[in-house]
């Protein structure tokens, strides 16, 4: 005589919490799908089309002068200038955490893993969890794994937002002040000395690198030895005037608009950086 197989208590207990969960349904309200899912969906949707109304009025009201305003405001205050010497870009408060990440993984190789790597896998994980954890069990003295990754979870982000809070960023002068021992270094003539000034001011060093200072991203060049390419005069000027112009599908944003003495100058600075001597 066969004996009946007595399943699990853990697969009794589910099912009996699954047998509860649809008789509350029954006699209090509806299930979260398909009913909660549409009302969600529905919201979302509203909210989305309100972002996107607004948006379009934004655009299409406002001229393009900075003083003429439309029914939200004007377009900008005033247009980006990346040859500026005074402003340092910082993200709002909640990327802080992944503006320090970046500071952490500052190596072109290991960029995209800070920016797409890491957060991807954060999300994953948290949109896998109500799948792989599926136990009715919501007392906190009986989920340690959860709550140990929450609270981790919360040190590391709350860690990562206050030091990117706080981070200083290499400021003019700090780049500025390395310019005397660049002259001594690659042994610089004085008409390279206002263009070396200038490099250290403009956001130069936030991709490219120079005798060891600034930090390499995007695949910019190291620029120490620059000159030694012998590239010249005007075609520097070019190059900085419209870098993709120059080099098809270069990343660098065009400088232009320094004026031709600024461009002169720092033509002058590359074609005279030959590497130490």
């Amino acid at each position: 005589m066969a004996v009946a197989h007595k399943p699990p208590k853990r697969v009794v207990e589910r099912r009996k919490g699954f047998q509860r969960y649809k008789r509350d349904v029954q006699e209090r309200g509806k299930p979260f799908h398909p009913f909660a899912m549409f009302h969600d969906t529905v919201m979302s949707l509203v909210v989305v089309s309100v972002i996107v109304v607004l948006a379009v009025i934004w655009k299409y009201t406002a001229g393009e002068a900075p003083d003429d305003s439309g029914w939200l405001g004007p377009l900008y205050k005033e247009k980006a200038d990346p040859g500026t010497t005074s402003f340092i870009p910082r993200p709002d408060w909640y990327f802080y955490f992944l503006f320090y990440l970046l500071r952490i993984f500052k190596w072109p190789e290991s960029v995209i893993l800070a920016t797409v790597g890491i957060p991807t896998i954060c999300l994953i994980l948290l949109l896998s969890l109500p799948f792989l954890d599926v136990r009715r069990e919501r007392r906190l003295s009986r989920r340690p794994v959860a709550i140990v990754a929450f609270i981790l979870t919360v040190l590391a982000m709350g860690t990562l937002t206050w030091k990117g809070a706080v981070a200083k960023e290499a400021l003019a002068g700090e780049n500025e002040a390395a310019v005397p021992s660049w002259i001594a270094k690659e042994q610089l003539p004085p008409e390279a000395e206002p263009g070396a000034k200038l490099f250290a001011k403009l956001p130069c060093l936030g991709c490219h690198t120079y005798l060891g200072a600034g930090t390499s991203n995007l695949g910019a060049p190291d620029l120490t030895s620059i000159g030694t390419q012998n590239l010249g005069i005007p075609f520097q000027i070019a190059h900085l005037k419209c870098p993709s112009c120059e080099v098809p599908g270069s990343a660098m944003p065009p400088f232009a608009d320094l004026g031709e003495k600024n461009l002169h100058d720092l033509a002058v600075f590359l074609e005279a950086s030959k590497g130490p001597k």
